[in-house]
């Protein structure tokens, strides 16, 4: 068997992917820690300009640090196999998830949205712009997000390059700003943000499929297709679709409306230059690690809890829909059967006021103080509201009043 390749001080193991900028292999660094390496297309290395701009960026984008960002450690940009390096994550693609096990739900999706957001505001914080946002360059790890590839597309844009047949960024994911050929600011990667979750909302592209030409125009031209988005979601997503970059929330502002602490940029000192001229390894800053098959991931430090999220905020609200429709409707029946029938009557709320104090046991597990208060108001409330009831009209007249609630509540099913 043949050593392992060598590339500077890494040692190759296996590739373990391929994009528009190069083709990433899984490496060790010299103290044995895995690695991402990515090795740039030999006609991408050929453009001297380019890689002086990769060059000049790469230091800024290495001070880039944060949970859901997969960081740059370590390059080295000269001689024939320019290269870079970055913590490896062991996971799959948003793209890869979804086409396997289909959209995201609950809190899979609430956790793609919060980790997504963080690692934009965190990345345009030091002043990068991914530019590529999409599926394909999001790692999903034990349900948590990971941003690779951030600042690459942006750094290696030139003429040369899209005429050698890299695609900077991907129509459907790409701000209509970038496709009319203005310049790409944060704001486009809020654009891509969106797009991205919408996809793993719905598995489906936002802007459809087919001819990269078609897509681009729909960008441009058509509303996307949030149908299936989760109510939570969709109003944000909507507002980061428009096509107007300043009428977009910030990265920011996508924490904050999500209901998420904005993230603190950890300030990393510029490395000292290397005696020889060569690459500077700083791997002992990085969040890498020794990783031997059928390892699992180290569970991360709880973090401080965060303010509601939408996510939470709409289970809240349905909940709150549910005790009190469903208090109304047992006092009404109730009410109506009291007269012929007092046994169900008192059946009818002795069920609701059970089932209400076995919500209030879950609102005390769960230290909802609202939720104890409210389930316990609303078993009071149907007693006296069916007492009133009782008192106030005739049996007819609260089975007539039964019937127009069975009807309208049929009506809004199919309606549905």
């Amino acid at each position: 068997m043949s050593a392992p390749e060598l590339l500077g001080p890494y040692r190759m193991l296996s590739p373990i992917g391929a994009g528009g900028f190069g083709e990433v292999h899984l490496a060790l660094d010299p103290e044995g820690r895995t690695v991402a390496v990515k090795v740039l297309h030999p006609h991408i290395a050929a453009d001297e300009a380019a890689v002086a701009r990769l060059a000049r960026e790469v230091e800024t984008m290495r001070r880039v640090r944060g949970p859901h960002i997969a960081e740059i450690v370590d390059a080295a940009l000269s001689g024939d196999r320019p290269y870079l390096v970055t913590r490896y994550v062991q996971g799959r693609s948003l793209a890869v998830v979804v086409a396997q096990d289909g959209p995201l739900r609950g809190d899979a999706l609430v956790r793609l949205a919060h980790g997504l957001a963080e690692a934009l505001a965190l990345i345009h914080d030091a002043g990068v712009v991914h530019r590529d946002l999409k599926p394909a360059n999001v790692l999903l790890a034990d349900g948590e997000p990971y941003v690779i590839d951030f600042g690459i597309a942006h750094a290696l844009d030139s003429a040369s390059l899209t005429a050698s047949g890299a695609v900077v960024g991907t129509p459907g994911y790409l701000a209509p700003e970038v496709l009319e050929g203005r310049e790409a600011g944060p704001a486009a990667d809020v654009f891509s943000w969106a797009a991205t979750l919408a996809y793993a909302a719905t598995g489906r592209q936002p802007y459809g499929t087919g001819p990269a030409p078609a897509v681009a125009y729909r960008v441009v031209h058509h509303e996307p297709d949030l149908d299936g988005v989760p109510e939570w979601l969709r109003p944000l997503l909507a507002d980061c679709l428009v096509t107007d970059p300043e009428a977009r929330p910030t990265a920011a502002e996508l924490c904050t409306r999500l209901g998420v602490a904005v993230p603190e940029r950890t300030e990393v000192l510029p490395p000292a230059a290397h005696p020889n001229g060569g690459p500077v390894n700083r791997l002992h800053e990085a969040e890498t690690r020794e990783w031997r098959p059928g390892m699992r991931r180290p569970r991360k430090p709880s973090r401080k809890p965060r303010a509601e999220s939408p996510w939470a905020e709409h289970q809240r609200r349905v909940h709150r829909r549910w005790v009190i429709g469903s208090g109304f409707a047992a006092a009404l029946l109730s009410a109506a059967a009291s007269d012929p029938l007092p046994e169900v009557a008192i059946l009818l709320l002795g069920t609701y006021g059970l089932a209400m104090l076995i919500d209030a046991g879950f609102g005390l597990a769960a230290k909802s103080r609202s939720r104890v208060v409210l389930d316990l108001a609303a078993g009071f409330g149907a007693i006296g509201l069916s007492l009133l009831l009782t008192a106030l009209f005739s049996p007819l007249a609260l089975l007539l009043a039964v019937g127009t609630v069975v009807l309208v509540v049929v009506l809004f099913a199919f309606a549905g």
